[in-house]
Order: C-alpha cells, then structure tokens, then sequence
C-alpha cells in the first residue's frame, strides 16, 4: 500500500532503481513493519525524509488524492 509513497520519495532523492528494490523486498516474502522501517532507516535521503516515511501507514496515506479531487 505504502509503495508508491516510498518510490515517489526515493526518485525524488535520486535512489537508484526504486520500483527493483521495493520489488526485492517483497518478493516472495510478507513485510512487516518492523521489515519496512529497517528498509526506510537504511535509505540515502535526509532524515526529514526518512521520519515522514516512518510515520506513514495504509490508513494515513492519500498520495495526491486531495489536489486531484481539488482540481476538478
């Protein structure tokens, strides 16, 4: 659910290859949370970043929801 945010903010930092990386965490395999916060601590982006990442969850999580609803 959270990884279109998580790829969003890894392209906006320049990560190398967001959509493979996210994908090699989950393949195969259930993430957790405790499986998605060590993957957010160990990214190269600011630690602004990396807290607004953390504190994300499915429920919280609109995307651009509310411009697009905005802009009609």
């Amino acid at each position: 659910m959270l990884a279109e945010a998580l790829q969003t903010v890894m392209r906006r930092y320049d990560i190398d290859k967001p959509y493979e990386r996210l994908k090699a965490l989950t393949r195969d395999r259930a993430v957790d949370r405790e499986t998605l916060a060590a993957f957010i601590r160990d990214l190269e982006i600011p630690e602004s970043a990396r807290a607004a990442l953390a504190e994300l969850t499915p429920a919280s999580y609109t995307g651009n929801a509310e411009q697009q609803a905005t802009s009609i």
